[in-house]
C-alpha cells in the first residue's frame, strides 16, 4: 500500500504520536506556534498554564480558542462597557431573559413566548469564496439560534461591499447573493431585511455580516454547559471534514507529518439540507428533554465546543478523539480538533436517556456517536486509541486567554477630515439641478432599488412574514391567533462613523430604532456586529474604542441592551482599513401585526407630514458622495430623547391607527424617503418646501429623528394633537395624489421615470 492511501483502520503517523507523557519527555521540541498566530508570550504562557511544553493536539487547541475572532482578546476590554452601563430599568431591561456570554440573547416578548436573535460576521471567507463563505455564514448564525433551543423563524443580511462599477465587485456580490439566498432558501427560512452598501473602502475586505430570529417558549431556553458527572457527549450531524482548518493549515502540512496533502481548503463548506435534518432533530430533541447542555460547532470547532461546554459545566470531560466519524480518514487529531465543518452540534444526555437521543438522530438520518462523558475532575482530557494528547484546564482555552489592552490613539488626519466641510461644495441652484441631482441620487447604487438582490430570497416562505425588504424593518408573525409578532432592521453608516466613531455607532442605534418603530413595533434589544481594521493599529484600534463607548452609551439612553454580538477586526488590506463600520440590530415587539404600518402611499387624498426638524446636516451625506465623490465634516447630530419621542408617536400611530403609512429619513434625505414611498404604492405626491427652508436642504439634508407619515384626512386634527401635546414638530408638507412627485415651484418627477431610473442600476451593473 502505498503512503498516499489510506485503509479505514485507524491510520498511524510517520512520526511519534505527540501524547502528554511524549511532551514531557520532549521539553526541546520545537511547535510551530509562530505559523499558527500565536505570539511568543503567548506559547510562553501556554507553557507556564501546563508545566510543560504543549502538544500538537493541545497547540491546535490554544491557537484557535485565543484567536481573534474565538478569544476576542483585543476587544474585550472595551465590550464590558455593554455589561456595565447596561439599562437597568425600562422595558428592554425588564424583557432580558438571557444577555452577553451565551450563544445568543433571548428576550420576553410576552405571552409566554421569547425570542432570541444574533448578528455574526463571515466577512474573510466570503471573499475567498463567496457563495459557501456566505453560505455557511448564514449555516452558523442558524446553529446558535437552534442552540439556545429556538425555532429559527428569519434570516438578515447586512453586506458591504467595494466600488459598484469594480471588476471584483462582480465577482464577489453575485456569489455572496447566491450563497445566501441558496442557504437560506434550502432551509425554509424567510429573509426579511439587510442592507446593501458599495463603498471602495471594502473593495478587498467586504463584510457579509448574518443575523437569525428564533422564537421559542419560556421553558424551552438551553445554554451551553457540561453538567453532571457520567453525563455522555454526543457529537452529531455531519460527519468531520479537513474543511475550514484556515489559519490552523499549518497543522496539515510536514510539520505533524510529512504524508499528508498539504493544502486543506480554508472555507466550509455548507450542506443546507443536512442542516434541516439538524434543527428538526435538535428541537425533537429539546421537547423530549433528553438534553442537559449543547453547543454548536462553529468558529474552532471540536476544540471550542468541548472546552466551552465542559469551561461551563461543573466538572471536566474526556473525550475519545478516534471516535470521531470522518469525512476524511487522512486527518490528524490536530485537524480533527480544528476543522470547522459544518452542521455539526455537541449534546450532554444523561445515560438513560442517550439510546432515546440516537433513535431521534436516526429518525432524521443524522449521524450521532458518543465520543466522550463529562467526569468529577476539572479536566478536559483527549484520547487518541488509548493515548492521551490533551489534557488541559478547560477554562485556560475557552475563557481564560490573553486579554490585550492595545494601544489607541485619534488619528493625526481625524481633524483635517471634520474640518473638510461639505458646506463649501456647489450645490443646486434652481428647479432643474434640483431635478438632476434627485434622478442622480435614486439612481446611484447605494440609493438604488435593490430588488434584483433580494428577489433571489425567499422573504414569505413559512408564511408569517408580515414585512420584508425595502420596508423599514422586516417583521414576522410569532402567534397566529393574537397576531404578536417581531421587528427587526440592522443599520450602519460607515461613512459617519469614519467622520466621528462615536456618534457613527450612536446614529447606526438610532436609525435601527428608528426603523423598527416606524414600522409600529416597540423596539427592545440590541445585537451588534463591530466591523474595524487591525487592532495592532492605534487609529483602527481607537475607532474601535470610540464606537463601543458611543454604543454602550445610546443603549443605556434609550433603554435598549445589548444582548450580544460578534467583533470583526482586521479587515484591513494593507494600510488601509475599510471605515468602522458597526453594524447594529434593533428588535421589536408588536402586539398586533395587523396593525403595522407599511412605508407606501396606498391612498389618493392622505396628507402627507414630516417629523423632526430639519437642518443643513450633509457631512457623510449620500449628497455629498454622489454629487462631488466627497466624505467629510461632522455627521448629523443624534439627539436620542428626540429618538425616543419619535418612537413613541410612531408606535402610537400605528397602534391607534392613525398613520397609513410611515419612512423613516435617514440616507438621502426627505427627497429618498418621498421617492421609496411613491414607487412602493405606486401613487405620486404633490409636496411644497416649508416655509423658511431652503429648497435644497429640505431635500437631501440628513438631519436625525425625522419620519415621514401619510394621514387620512379624518384623523388629522387626532394626529396634531398628539404631536403637539408631546412636543414634536410636524410640518403638513403635501398631500399623496397623482402620478408624479412634484416638488411645487421646483420640478416634477414622472413616477415612470423615477422608477425607470431608480430599478436600473443595480441589474446594469450585475444582472
Amino acid at each position: 500500500m502505498s503512503p498516499q492511501s489510506h485503509s479505514s483502520q485507524p491510520h498511524s503517523h510517520s512520526h511519534t504520536l505527540d501524547t502528554v507523557k511524549h511532551a514531557e519527555q520532549t521539553p526541546e521540541t520545537e511547535l510551530p506556534w509562530k505559523e499558527l498566530g500565536l505570539k511568543e508570550d503567548e506559547y510562553a504562557r501556554i507553557r507556564e498554564i501546563l508545566g510543560r511544553r504543549p502538544t500538537g493536539a493541545e497547540l491546535a487547541m490554544y491557537s484557535v480558542m485565543w484567536s481573534e475572532h474565538c478569544s476576542y482578546k483585543s476587544s474585550k476590554v472595551h465590550l464590558r462597557q455593554f455589561g456595565e452601563k447596561a439599562p437597568t430599568e425600562g422595558p428592554g431591561a425588564e424583557a432580558m431573559l438571557v444577555g452577553i456570554g451565551e450563544q445568543a440573547g433571548v428576550v420576553d416578548v410576552g405571552q409566554g413566548y421569547a425570542v432570541t436573535f444574533k448578528v455574526e460576521s463571515h466577512n474573510h471567507p466570503s471573499y475567498v469564496e463567496p457563495y459557501q463563505g456566505a453560505a455557511t455564514g448564514i449555516g452558523g448564525i442558524v446553529r446558535d439560534i437552534i442552540a439556545m433551543g429556538a425555532r429559527p423563524v428569519a434570516v438578515m443580511d447586512p453586506l458591504r461591499f467595494g466600488a459598484a462599477d469594480h471588476p471584483d465587485t462582480k465577482r464577489v456580490l453575485p456569489g455572496v447573493v447566491a450563497g445566501i439566498g441558496g442557504y437560506g432558501n434550502c432551509l425554509g427560512l424567510p429573509n426579511i431585511g439587510g442592507e446593501v452598501v458599495f463603498d471602495a473602502c471594502y473593495q478587498g475586505n467586504p463584510l457579509v455580516n448574518a443575523l437569525c430570529v428564533g422564537v421559542m417558549k419560556h421553558e424551552d431556553i438551553h445554554l451551553a454547559k457540561a453538567a453532571g458527572t457520567g453525563n455522555k457527549v454526543v457529537l452529531y450531524g455531519a460527519r468531520t471534514g479537513g474543511d475550514g482548518i484556515g489559519g490552523a493549515s499549518i497543522l496539515a502540512s510536514e510539520t505533524f507529518d510529512d504524508e499528508k496533502p498539504s493544502k486543506r481548503p480554508a472555507v466550509q463548506v455548507g450542506d443546507p439540507f443536512q442542516e434541516k435534518l439538524l434543527i428538526e432533530c435538535t428541537l425533537e430533541a429539546f421537547h423530549a428533554d433528553l438534553v442537559v447542555g449543547i453547543q454548536d460547532l462553529g468558529a474552532a470547532g471540536l476544540s471550542c465546543a468541548t472546552s466551552e461546554l465542559a469551561s461551563n459545566g461543573s466538572g471536566g470531560m474526556q473525550v475519545e478523539l478516534d471516535t470521531v466519524p470522518l469525512r476524511d480518514s487522512s486527518l490528524s487529531p490536530e485537524e480533527i480538533l480544528m476543522s470547522e465543518s459544518q452542521e455539526r452540534m455537541c449534546a450532554v444526555v444523561e445515560p438513560d436517556k442517550v439510546d432515546r437521543f440516537l433513535e431521534i438522530c436516526e429518525k432524521w438520518e443524522v449521524t450521532a456517536t458518543v465520543v466522550g462523558e463529562v467526569t468529577d475532575g476539572d479536566r478536559l482530557e483527549i484520547f487518541w486509541h488509548g493515548e492521551k494528547i490533551v489534557d488541559v484546564d478547560p477554562r485556560t482555552v475557552a475563557h481564560e486567554g490573553p486579554v490585550y489592552e492595545r494601544p489607541y490613539a485619534r488619528p493625526d488626519w481625524q481633524d483635517a477630515l471634520q474640518a473638510d466641510d461639505p458646506a463649501k461644495l456647489p450645490r443646486p441652484a434652481n428647479g432643474e439641478e434640483l431635478r438632476a441631482a434627485a434622478l442622480a441620487l435614486v439612481s446611484s447604487p447605494n440609493q438604488a432599488a435593490k430588488s434584483w438582490i433580494t428577489d433571489q430570497y425567499d422573504r414569505y416562505v413559512l408564511g408569517d412574514t408580515v414585512l420584508a425588504q425595502p420596508e423599514d424593518s422586516g417583521m414576522i408573525r410569532i402567534d397566529a391567533e393574537s397576531g404578536l409578532g417581531v421587528a427587526v432592521s440592522t443599520d450602519g453608516n460607515g461613512r459617519y462613523a469614519k467622520l466621528d466613531p462615536y456618534e457613527g455607532a450612536r446614529l447606526a442605534l438610532a436609525e435601527s430604532y428608528r426603523n423598527v418603530a416606524a414600522t409600529g413595533a416597540r423596539p427592545l434589544a440590541v445585537t451588534d456586529c463591530l466591523n474595524f481594521g487591525s487592532p495592532e493599529d492605534p487609529a483602527a484600534m481607537w475607532q474601535f474604542a470610540e464606537a463601543c463607548r458611543g454604543l454602550a452609551d445610546a443603549c443605556k439612553e434609550l433603554g435598549t441592551p445589548v444582548t450580544g454580538g460578534n467583533v470583526s477586526l482586521y479587515n484591513q488590506t494593507g494600510e488601509a482599513a475599510i471605515h468602522p463600520t458597526p453594524v447594529v440590530g434593533v428588535l421589536g415587539v408588536i402586539d398586533d401585526v395587523a396593525r403595522r404600518t407599511p412605508m407606501a402611499f396606498r391612498d389618493e387624498g392622505h396628507l402627507v407630514y414630516l417629523l423632526g426638524d430639519t437642518e443643513e446636516e450633509f457631512g457623510g451625506s449620500a449628497w455629498s458622495q454622489v454629487a462631488h465623490g466627497h466624505l467629510g465634516g461632522r455627521p448629523p447630530r443624534v439627539d436620542l430623547e428626540r429618538e425616543r419621542l419619535l418612537a413613541e408617536i410612531l408606535i402610537a400611530a400605528s397602534r391607534d391607527g392613525m398613520a397609513d403609512a410611515a419612512h423613516d429619513i435617514s440616507d438621502g434625505g426627505v427627497l429618498q424617503a418621498l421617492a421609496e414611498s411613491c414607487l412602493k404604492g405606486g401613487k405620486g405626491a404633490r409636496i411644497v418646501v416649508p416655509d423658511g427652508l431652503d429648497p435644497f436642504v429640505f431635500l437631501f439634508s440628513e438631519s436625525q429623528g425625522r419620519a415621514l407619515v401619510a394621514i387620512p384626512r379624518s384623523e388629522e386634527v387626532r394626529f396634531t394633537d398628539m404631536c403637539a401635546a408631546r412636543g414634536m414638530p410636524a410640518a403638513r408638507i403635501g398631500v399623496v395624489d397623482g402620478e408624479a412627485l412634484e416638488i411645487q415651484g421646483q420640478f416634477s418627477l414622472p413616477l415612470e421615470e423615477l422608477r425607470r431610473h431608480h430599478e436600473a442600476t443595480i441589474p446594469e451593473l450585475f444582472g
